[in-house]
């Protein structure tokens, strides 16, 4: 496969960073666009980019997404053949909470870079949506014919909004647009607001963990260089417009989950159960029978394997 320029917008954060990484060490380059100012410490962002600081091939640009002119300006100088878009506002309770900003960072942001690909003459975009979109449901893996008309949260109607916008530019402009699913990702450079990162913290220290309703609530956790194999196939392929879930197969009860990091950093957990929360789905779980087939995806790391390589990493930060 020869070199490809690849535009990454959210390159900086946890998803972000492993793509750039990934990416560079196949030999493409790799420009990244990111804002450094939402969801958490710009220095956790900063340090994930000095790990790609001085990498021939890299080149990193701080700003909005949602800055037109920037965006102008970028496409043209740069030329990529490929826009991978993984730049948002995450996390399905705060967007309870501030919902106006994830409509405005998550939904003209990527209306922002679309027009701005349409003005370029750029034709190739994927997009990093969520399993959160497909809402409430109780059982059966998910698949992508599933209808998803009721998310949970204002964050999952952002990314629902996302997918819908690059179909509308699809049918209109010709962009093919690959739309990937992402279920629950976990491994080092984690959000400090995620379950896995917070729960291998609190236990490593003894701290007591908050378990939100009775523990049966199941997600289907997926380690980051699995997601990664699959967003980098799908920059390889044009595929028109289509959605596709990356996940694990195999979701893991909330109470499970507890259990298996205290094993892996060697202390027993001390649960505080309480209250569900609002904007939470007690089920994901993923179908990937679409990726398999057009993205030759397979998912490698076992839990367990994925636990042991967070601890590591949040220990030694510890």
């Amino acid at each position: 496969m020869p070199a490809r320029h690849i535009l990454l917008t959210g390159g900086a954060g946890f998803i972000g960073s492993h793509t750039a990484e990934a990416l560079l060490d196949r030999g493409d380059r790799v420009t990244v666009l990111d804002a450094l100012d939402f969801g958490y410490d710009a220095a956790e962002k900063r340090a994930n980019l000095a790990r790609m600081a001085g990498r021939e091939g890299f080149r990193f640009v701080q700003g909005d997404l949602r800055d037109g002119g920037l965006l102008d300006a970028l496409l043209a100088q740069h030329r990529p053949e490929v826009v991978l878009h993984l730049a948002a506002r995450a996390g399905v309770r705060q967007s309870l909470l501030d919902p106006s900003s994830y409509v405005s960072i998550n939904v003209r942001g990527t209306v922002t870079l679309l027009e701005a690909m349409q003005r370029a003459g750029l034709g190739r975009l994927v997009f990093a949506s969520s399993s959160s979109v497909y809402g409430v449901r109780s059982g059966g893996a998910f698949d992508e014919s599933q209808a998803s008309e009721v998310p949970a949260s204002p964050y999952a109607a952002s990314k629902r909004a996302g997918e819908l916008l690059c179909g509308t530019w699809h049918h209109l402009y010709g962009l093919q647009s690959t739309c990937l699913r992402f279920f629950t990702v976990y491994g080092p450079r984690q959000r400090p607001d995620m379950a896995i990162r917070i729960f291998t913290e609190r236990i490593s220290r003894g701290e007591p963990v908050r378990m939100f309703g009775d523990g049966s609530s199941a997600r289907d956790y997926t380690y980051v260089s699995d997601i990664v194999q699959g967003v980098l196939a799908a920059v390889d392929r044009p595929l028109g417009h289509v959605i596709v879930n990356l996940g694990n197969r195999s979701p893991t009860p909330l109470r499970e989950l507890i259990e298996a990091i205290g094993r892996t950093v060697g202390r027993e957990p001390v649960v505080e159960q309480v209250g569900e929360q609002p904007g939470d789905v007690p089920l994901t779980c993923a179908d990937i029978s679409r990726a398999r087939d057009l993205l030759d995806y397979e998912p490698q790391v076992s839990l367990e394997e994925g636990l042991r390589a967070t601890a590591d990493w949040v220990r030694a930060r510890l």
